[in-house]
């Protein structure tokens, strides 16, 4: 079925914002009373489809407002989810073009890479242990086509739960090596500790924030499958990214990942 006018305008509105690099006014503008959930994702879901049809390829799903603080704040008391595409991979220890990101700010979290496929609603934590290959640390570089970070979490949903790049560390550790919920993080920029957290805060653990995604994945005809990435959620407060950063997140048990940004033209 064709999608709503207003559905279509507001993900015109994020994609035109995407292409110009030039951030567009907030969409929930464009929906009586602000919108909701379900018109979020059927933003999200057209710019996917859009996505798909130009030749991107999703290699797995990221989940955001796993923090109880950043849910309270936005009035919400659930997660939500986005899409990864395989042209948003930066390699570890790469360097993030200028100009490539309207907004950025770096997160640090949990990845895991499924083996198995998780197609059941009501997903338990034994399903995810045993469909979980190996878990990876990983940067996670949010942006927000949305002015001045302006979100409700109906913006943030139809953005595209805010994804921007993503950043995998080089070594597989199996979870039987590791408790994702005592893991320990501390992100750097320039050598100086820009973001702490633990496994628990992200809803508890990182295969909680799992467990959720998958049961609402599945519920929505849309199951993980094996091969999947999925980014669990920030271990510790997303921190604003510039010209000449050099971000690196250590996690315990799992190791580390780094990423930076390219300098502005002429600058020293």
């Amino acid at each position: 079925m064709p999608s709503p006018p207003a559905v279509v305008e507001a993900a015109d509105l994020l994609a035109d914002a995407a292409r110009t690099r030039a951030a567009c006014p907030p969409v929930r503008e464009l929906f009586e009373g602000g919108g909701d959930l379900e018109t979020a994702y059927a933003v999200q879901q057209l710019g996917i489809r859009r996505g798909l049809d130009a030749g991107r390829r999703i290699v797995g799903r990221k989940i955001g407002l796993t923090s109880l603080a950043v849910q309270r704040q936005l009035g919400v008391d659930r997660p939500d989810f986005g899409a990864l595409f395989a042209d948003m991979a930066v390699p570890d220890g790469g360097e993030v073009a200028v100009g490539r990101l309207l907004q950025p700010k770096v997160e640090a979290e949990v990845a895991l890479v499924l083996g198995r496929d998780l197609p059941h609603g009501a997903c338990t934590v034994v399903d995810v242990l045993r469909a979980v290959d190996f878990a990876l640390p990983a940067l996670e570089i949010v942006d927000s086509r949305v002015r001045g970070w302006d979100i409700s979490l109906v913006d943030t949903v139809a953005d595209n739960a805010s994804c921007g790049l993503y950043v995998l560390g080089a070594t597989p550790v199996p979870l039987t090596a590791v408790d994702l919920r005592t893991v320990t993080m501390a992100m750097t920029r320039g050598g100086g500790t820009v973001s702490e957290g633990t496994g628990t805060d992200c809803l508890g653990g990182p295969l909680n924030a799992a467990v959720w995604l998958a049961s609402a994945l599945a519920e929505r005809g849309d199951p993980l499958r094996a091969g999947d990435l999925v980014l669990t959620g920030a271990l510790g407060p997303m921190v604003p990214a510039g010209p000449g950063d050099v971000f690196e997140a250590h996690i315990s048990g799992l190791g580390s990942v780094r990423v930076g940004f390219a300098k502005e033209e002429g600058e020293l």
